[in-house]
């Protein structure tokens, strides 16, 4: 075969490319979010640990973003989620148990920018064990849904082995 057969068909597969490629609009400000720190909601908890919604809405369907401020010594108590979650350290150190024991010595300490994954249903505690704050952003798709495996005790505080 010769080349010059195909010479007369390059202007049809232009044309196709062209016309099947992807197109995209100029940006504008509805196309962003830009979430300020200081514009953030924060919730309290218990024993002084407070949540912010950053995108979405966690008791909806869809991707949501939140952060999660635990204060020095303060724990989730052993709970595991219905949906996977993304977590990043963006503040202090971040101490993650897994498994149901609340035993800070147990935990894994994770550093600023540090990134964990929560596979759903995982049984889990986490916060700050030492004695600084510490701070994480998590991302998920909702609805969400918390499971604690100890309800009598709360939702947040101090360890058992703090006690």
């Amino acid at each position: 075969m010769r080349f010059n057969m195909f010479v007369p068909l390059l202007p049809l597969v232009l044309a196709a490319t062209l016309t099947t490629a992807p197109t995209h609009s100029a940006p504008s400000e509805a196309d962003f979010l830009i979430m300020p720190t200081e514009k953030l909601v924060w919730k309290d908890a218990d024993a002084g640990a407070k949540m912010a919604v950053v995108f979405g809405d966690p008791s909806k369907p869809g991707l949501y973003v939140i952060r999660a401020y635990f204060p020095p010594g303060v724990m989730s108590t052993p709970h595991f989620h219905g949906e996977d979650r993304h977590v990043i350290v963006v503040q202090g150190t971040w101490n993650a148990g897994t498994d149901d024991s609340w035993d800070p010595k147990a935990t894994t300490p994770l550093k600023t920018g540090t990134y964990m994954y929560h596979k759903a249903g995982a049984v889990h505690y986490d916060g700050s064990a030492g004695d600084q704050g510490a701070m994480v952003q998590i991302v998920g798709m909702g609805p969400s849904k918390t499971t604690f495996l100890f309800p009598e005790e709360g939702t947040f505080g101090k360890p058992r082995k703090l006690k």
